[in-house]
């Protein structure tokens, strides 16, 4: 009778949710598209667009390059986030960072060796050309 048309397409806007459980470890690398939280421990790198949250009860030890983080358990190692890092105040972190943003509650354990990326801005200059000028936050 009537037929309904069902659009097929992948919504490529959905980020997926992964999760490494609590009494879960994993050693290896782990490359994802998506938000990862991990409450176990993860002895090895992650790289994701997403978000990585780290729990109170989780652990990682290696690599993390992500988007943005949060952290309220334990990392050590070379930690890489483009955008926001935040700190809970149940973190404990060492090891090098490399942040856009740092945000620390009070109570996080913080040793770690840190870097802030520089962002750059465009300046539209009279002519119409556009000009790139980094500037310090």
């Amino acid at each position: 009778m009537f037929k309904k048309e069902i659009n097929k397409k992948p919504n490529s806007e959905v980020m997926e949710r992964n999760l490494i459980a609590k009494n879960t470890t994993i050693v290896g690398e782990v490359l994802s598209e998506g938000d990862f939280r991990i409450d176990g421990i993860l002895e090895g790198n992650l790289k994701t667009n997403g978000r990585v949250i780290i729990g109170v009860s989780g652990n990682v030890k290696g690599v993390i390059s992500a988007t943005n983080a949060d952290i309220e358990g334990a990392f050590s190692g070379d930690l890489k986030v483009e955008k926001t890092l935040t700190l809970k105040e149940t973190a404990n972190i060492t090891g090098d960072v490399v942040v856009g943003r740092l945000s620390v509650e009070p109570g996080a354990t913080f040793n770690a060796s840190c870097s802030m990326k520089v962002p750059s801005k465009e300046i539209k200059l009279s002519d119409g050309k556009k000009e790139s000028k980094k500037t310090i936050a």
